[in-house]
């Protein structure tokens, strides 16, 4: 027995049966980490609220598939990363830059900067290093766009770690693997 698993329309609450059934009009499918995440309707509630209302905030479709690439990267979630560089592409970015974004290498220095500062947010635990902050800064992000950055960082490890406890099964395209350093 799993400790978390991803649950059927059928075995949802009333709440989550009717998240799934919107996410399935959506999506034309309810991805796995959702049905992970629905065990508990408020949590399911709660995880894709934040997401809908920081779709409208200062960052753009793209910079929040990237932050999502430097996350799942950094919290070595092969399931976000199977999903992120799926939309990621639907965002505009091809898959070589997909793997940019996650080993840091993307040329375009504003996504270089977003997602350093994303991924040294993740791995430090809240403590980034200045000089990353100081250059998010620099190329043009706001006080605004940090504190989104802040919570999309904990968005993200949310769904890292909802994947990894229940060791969802990826029911989207595997990503790229990274070439060893």
């Amino acid at each position: 027995m799993k400790n978390l698993e991803a649950i059927s329309k059928e075995q949802a609450s009333e709440t989550s049966k009717e998240i799934f059934d919107s996410l399935d009009k959506k999506m034309g499918t309810v991805p796995n980490v959702y049905r992970a995440i629905g065990n508990s309707g408020p949590a399911l509630k709660a995880t894709l609220g934040i997401g809908e209302a920081l779709g409208k905030g200062e960052f753009s479709g793209k910079e929040t598939e990237a932050i999502a690439l430097a996350v799942g990267q950094a919290n070595v979630c092969g399931y976000c990363l199977a999903a992120h560089t799926a939309v990621g592409k639907m965002q505009g970015f091809s898959e070589d830059e997909t793997v940019a974004l996650r080993n840091g290498q993307i040329e375009d220095k504003k996504l270089k900067a977003l997602t350093d500062l994303a991924k040294s947010i993740t791995e430090n635990r809240g403590y980034p290093k200045q000089d990353l902050m100081d250059n998010f800064f620099e190329v043009g992000y706001s006080k605004a766009a940090l504190a989104e950055l802040i919570v999309l960082v904990g968005l993200n490890t949310i769904t890292n770690y909802t994947n990894h406890i229940a060791q969802t099964e990826v029911d989207f395209p595997a990503a790229p693997e990274l070439a060893e350093a």
